[in-house]
């Protein structure tokens, strides 16, 4: 694949996504019901917030640097202790619910905007004046709890200076009373040195102590009260709706894109043409209009296009050999194919041959219109076959505007196999030979009977009609390998979308074509068969009698 190649095949893959329409509106439809059920269940919810800045125990109240750098060293510890059991305790007894700490705890959220010592205290409840009084009341017991703490280690301190500060005072004391009784020499030196050194240690504790009763334990500053909210926080119902569609959406063509994955039918042209290593030649538009094989509008235009395309194809030139099937099932619309490829090659100015080589289920003589009096110069009447095909009949179909082609009609025999490789057979294919003329052939199914094998090699260029929504890729190279094993080349594909078994090609009668008796003519089987589609359902088998006496006379006069 070139990059060049790449957006046409994500617009393929989308386009094929889109054939799960189903699966996809299921989605919406589901995420639709996510949302509004989330919506619904879970309320309104109002979030309030308060705001506290920290600072650091300290002598100065209004220091700076060293302190701040150590909350900010601590912050994640302070988020972890507004959030703790010890705050949500104290919030529950100013509540007046001590036995729901735990509970109070659930709809709050501390956080710390970047680069800031601010912490910030967010409680959500289904009510607004619930959730700014609990906020507040979660930034105040943190600030009170975290006083407590500073103010019980200061106690906790002090109390063991003056543990530490007792000796030394009962110490000095009873050196005083020493050197009261002490007269001058060495001895009272020593003792009042004594004395010094217990006097210094004991200020110095004294002032220790006096240090610690002096700190500031002010651990901070609520600077936003919380205040109760005037709209629920949160998407509201319409945007659960939109979230949910969005991702009803997504959840669709992922479903989509794995059925697509796991799906062996070809769903799309490029899938076609990578199983059949062949183009599409064309996409015959549904209709609904019965009629007979003979197409008009539309549909008529796209086998004028099909048949130019395959006139300027070196590969059908060489020959104009061309043998039409179906991979399986019905070959009705192959059978529309064949006969509206060969009014468009008589349009051309070719002199065609219409061969129906279904010998099990032959239909074409009774749904064709026979031509009085007109026939292509070049046929000739073909030998009769050995195997009962052919049958020496051949039949001048009118065309209408287009012009007239002739038909060897099928019939049923015992050896299908045998009848199409028979002498007489090939001598009947044989008549492409002749300048400006061309062979069509209709074969049975491909993948059903191996009649269209052994006519590939003869026929050479092979033409494959299916709907892509029900023929697999496997079947589809399968049959590609079959005709290119037997001597055969797929030269393209014609796609409908009537499936494997619905009998029509397009729904019509083609007007200025004439299809007066096509799908009328036969034991009233073909009006009920074709009701809504267009092609009647095929007779049991084919005679002479059944066609016109003025017909063979036209033959009988050609010979």
């Amino acid at each position: 694949m070139q990059p060049q190649d790449e957006p046409d095949l994500l617009r393929d893959q989308f386009r094929q996504l889109l054939r799960y329409r189903g699966m996809i509106v299921l989605g919406v439809v589901l995420g639709l019901l996510g949302g509004g059920w989330i919506a619904l269940a879970s309320g309104d919810e109002y979030i309030a917030s308060s705001e506290v800045t920290l600072r650091q125990v300290s002598l100065d109240p209004f220091s700076s640097g060293s302190d701040a750098t150590a909350i900010k060293e601590n912050i994640g510890t302070e988020r972890q202790t507004a959030a703790s059991n010890a705050v949500a305790k104290i919030v529950a007894d100013e509540v007046d619910h001590p036995e729901d700490g735990e509970k109070l705890q659930h709809g709050l959220q501390v956080t710390n905007p970047p680069n800031t010592l601010v912490l910030r205290f967010d409680y959500s409840a289904d009510d607004p004046e619930t959730a700014a009084e609990r906020s507040n009341a979660f930034a105040a017991a943190y600030l009170a709890y975290r006083e407590d703490k500073s103010k019980r280690t200061i106690d906790n301190m002090v109390e063991a200076y003056d543990d530490q500060v007792k000796p030394l005072i009962a110490e000095r004391d009873a050196l005083d009373s020493e050197i009261e009784s002490l007269g001058e020499g060495r001895a009272l030196e020593s003792a009042l040195s004594a004395r010094s050194s217990l006097s210094q240690s004991i200020g110095q504790i004294t002032a220790d102590r006096a240090k610690l009763q002096a700190l500031d334990t002010t651990p901070g500053h609520v600077v936003r009260d919380a205040t109760p909210p005037a709209e629920p926080a949160g998407p509201g119902i319409f945007m659960l709706l939109g979230l949910g569609a969005a991702f009803g959406v997504g959840l669709g063509l992922l479903v989509a894109w794995v059925r697509l994955v796991f799906d062996p039918t070809a769903r799309s042209e490029s899938d076609v043409v990578r199983a059949l290593h062949a183009p599409v030649l064309g996409t015959l538009p549904r209709t609904r209009r019965p009629g007979g094989l003979l197409a008009t509008g539309r549909v008529a235009e796209e086998y004028r296009s099909m048949a130019f395309r395959l006139a300027y194809d070196q590969r059908f030139a060489d020959r104009r050999r061309l043998l039409v099937v179906a991979p399986r099932g019905s070959i009705d619309i192959p059978a529309a194919v064949s006969v509206n490829l060969a009014a468009s090659f008589v349009e051309m100015g070719h002199e065609v041959l219409l061969v129906e080589a279904d010998l099990r289920t032959p239909s074409l003589s009774a749904r064709l219109s026979a031509a009085d009096g007109v026939r292509p110069g070049w046929a000739r009447t073909p030998a009769r076959g050995d195997g009962g095909w052919p049958t020496g009949l051949q039949i001048p179909i009118d065309a209408g505007e287009s012009g007239a082609f002739d038909l060897i009609p099928g019939t049923r025999v015992r050896n299908a196999a045998r009848a199409l490789t028979s002498a007489p057979a090939t001598q009947l294919i044989s008549e492409a030979d002749a300048p400006g003329s061309v062979v069509v052939v209709l074969a049975p199914a491909v993948l059903s009977y191996a009649d269209a094998l052994a006519l590939a090699d003869r026929v050479d260029g092979v033409l494959v009609v299916c709907d892509p929504r029900q023929v697999h890729r496997e079947d589809l190279a399968r049959i590609r390998e079959l005709i290119s094993g037997a001597g055969g080349t797929v030269l393209g594909a014609v796609l409908h979308s009537h499936g494997s078994g619905e009998p029509d090609a397009g729904g019509r009668g083609r007007s200025g074509r004439g299809g007066g008796r096509g799908g009328a003519r036969g034991d009233g089987r073909g009006g009920e068969a074709g009701a809504g589609t267009g092609v009647p359902a095929p007779p049991a088998e084919a005679t002479g009698a059944d066609y016109p006496a003025d017909s063979r006379a036209v033959r009988s006069s050609r010979r």
